[in-house]
């Protein structure tokens, strides 16, 4: 006598090989089923990991930045409003910075370029990315030869390479001297690219900012927590701009599966007929038919986002990284940690097992309340 667990079991074994029997179809949708989980897992690894990173690096950013606009364009911002700033109640610190972009006509890349709060390099030496490493294919000790705005050659020593554990940082940057910084873009005196301000009490950044904005109606405080939502903004739409380019692949997949589920072909038909004359319950027909699909579904399942893991985490998205990192002549060379959303791989199990599983049970249903005789003639 089958127990209930024995009875599972027997039709679990059935199952299987029922599925090895139509090997080549089965296996050509489990390809296609593995292929959507795939690309969709991969996204949404991507995605968490990317804003988990923006958010690490983010963490040591200022409370806020002031800015200097003119005519809706950044500008300069003159020293003096570090001391009118600063003198905010609140306001613990206010550091003007100087950075900027160079534009390297030769290999057509953009490098950053950052002059450190602590002196970092004497002048005549730098600091480089190994994106800029690799895109210039020097070493240290090697010369850097950069045009100022004046067209005249600055010649800069490589004093160190940054290690490629930064690379998501530094890759492009350029770190040099406050007079090598000068000497590229003949700045004039007391003027700084942008402040960055220190508050004691995260509670009152946004009373702080609004304040800078009203005493400074030419200037733009932004604070950590935006910058931080436009990462979070940036990547999502980058993510859901790849997900609207695949829906036309996923929906031809939901047309292929659904037609495959709840389409039994005659030799199906046949085959619960004689299940049934040989005395199997609809029930266990029904059972059989859902272990059939849950073994593809959880199979694709399984297998996509393992693939994905390994794409994202191992081998850094390199099928879909300009899509998602955006444009650049250097893109920079990184692993990303892993972060896994329970809540997301939920939402895609639900949207790929679930559907597919109950679509093969259906067809199965109305098979099987068909009298067998009639069933093994069709």
């Amino acid at each position: 006598m089958n127990t209930p667990l024995n009875r599972h079991g027997n039709i679990l074994d059935f199952a299987i090989s029922s599925l090895l029997r139509r090997r080549s179809k089965n296996f050509s949708l489990l390809v296609v089923y593995t292929l959507i989980v795939f690309v969709i897992a991969s996204l949404i690894f991507f995605v968490q990991a990317m804003k988990r990173e923006a958010g690490l690096l983010l963490k040591e950013a200022p409370d806020l930045v002031v800015q200097r606009m003119i005519a809706g364009r950044h500008d300069l911002i003159p020293d003096r409003y570090k001391e009118q700033i600063g003198a905010i109640r609140g306001v613990t610190a206010v550091t003007p910075r100087l950075w900027g972009y160079y534009y390297d006509q030769v290999f057509g890349a953009n490098y950053t370029l950052l002059v450190p709060e602590q002196k970092l390099v004497e002048p005549g030496s730098i600091l480089i990315g190994p994106g800029v490493a690799r895109n210039q294919r020097i070493q240290v000790s090697d010369m850097l030869t950069l045009k100022t705005s004046s067209n005249a050659p600055l010649l800069l020593t490589v004093q160190g390479i940054y290690p490629s554990s930064s690379e998501l940082i530094s890759s492009d940057l350029i770190v040099l001297s406050a007079e090598d910084f000068q000497a590229m873009f003949n700045l004039p005196a007391g003027y700084a690219t942008d402040l960055a301000v220190t508050v004691a009490n995260p509670q009152e950044q946004t009373t702080i900012a609004a304040k800078i904005a009203e005493q400074f109606p030419d200037t733009r405080p932004i604070l950590k927590s935006e910058i931080l939502r436009t990462y979070d903004a940036l990547f999502e739409w980058r993510g859901g701009m790849m997900v609207v380019i695949l829906f036309v692949a996923v929906l031809s997949f939901i047309i292929f599966a659904w037609d495959k589920a709840t389409g039994l072909s005659a030799e199906e038909r046949k085959e619960i007929g004689i299940l049934k004359s040989i005395g199997w319950e609809t029930s266990d027909v029904l059972l059989l038919k859902f272990w059939e699909g849950i073994v593809i579904s959880l199979t694709a399942f399984l297998v996509g986002v393992v693939l994905a893991y390994g794409h994202v985490f191992l081998f850094s998205a390199t099928l879909f990284e300009p899509a998602l990192k955006g444009w650049s002549v250097m893109y920079p060379h990184f692993k990303l940690t892993p972060v896994i959303d329970v809540y997301q791989l939920t939402i895609l199990f639900a949207l790929t097992v679930l559907p597919y599983t109950a679509a093969s049970i259906i067809p199965a249903w109305l098979a099987a309340t068909v009298p067998p005789d009639a069933a093994m003639r069709s």
